[in-house]
């Protein structure tokens, strides 16, 4: 992380129910990330690491193939030992400025942690949040699907290693999934999925 790099955020207060959820927020969230494209600023990203008050926007992709879903998996070759051995579905990283927004932080991420010959087309899904440990809590995920549209690669193979398997493959790795991938999994295989959105919107206009 450079020292003075700029990311993408904004005040947990303008989020609904103030970024009080966990999981993924689902229903209409168009305008939530209009209110990003409006009112989000970039800040050193070494300021806000430690500040609950405002929230690093986050892309966050994950890719599927018909049933199957592309599951990586972090070797040792990683500098924090802490991820080793854990797996992931989801691809993403932060916005910088040279990025122009949302949009074009998502694209460049893309770019440079997937190799495909085929262009990708990205559906938003919901916002994902989890202030349970301080890093998820300086951290707000915009979570887009897409589906395959050929053969899928990792550009760092150093790093990482990854291929489609099957939910009851992922499902049975359930408990070293990062934390966000884990969320993001049990929203994808739910069938309540997008039930707190709508209760979390019903309790605010009862208020």
């Amino acid at each position: 992380m450079a020292p003075d790099e700029l990311v993408l955020g904004i005040p947990r207060d303008r989020l609904p129910g103030k970024g009080g959820w966990r999981g993924v927020l689902f229903g209409d969230i168009g305008p939530i990330i209009e209110l990003i494209a409006a009112e989000g600023t970039y800040r050193p990203r070494s300021e806000c690491e430690t500040d609950p008050s405002w929230k690093q926007v986050i892309p966050y992709v994950v890719v599927r193939f018909g049933d199957g879903i592309f599951l990586m998996r972090r070797t040792r070759a990683g500098s924090d030992e802490r991820l080793h051995e854990r797996y992931s579905i989801g691809v993403g990283g932060h916005v910088n400025p040279e990025d122009g927004g949302l949009a074009g932080g998502l694209v460049r991420e893309w770019s440079e942690e997937m190799a495909a010959d085929w262009r990708p087309h990205f559906e938003l899904i919901g916002l994902l949040n989890d202030d349970s440990d301080p890093v998820g809590a300086v951290h707000l995920g915009v979570v887009y699907l897409v589906q395959a549209g050929g053969p899928l690669a990792i550009r760092e193979r150093d790093k990482l290693e990854g291929d489609f398997v099957s939910s009851l493959e992922v499902l049975r790795i359930h408990d070293r999934l990062e934390t966000w991938s884990a969320l993001v999994f049990d929203h994808l295989t739910s069938s309540t999925a997008g039930l707190a959105y709508t209760a979390m919107m019903t309790a605010e206009q009862d208020r």
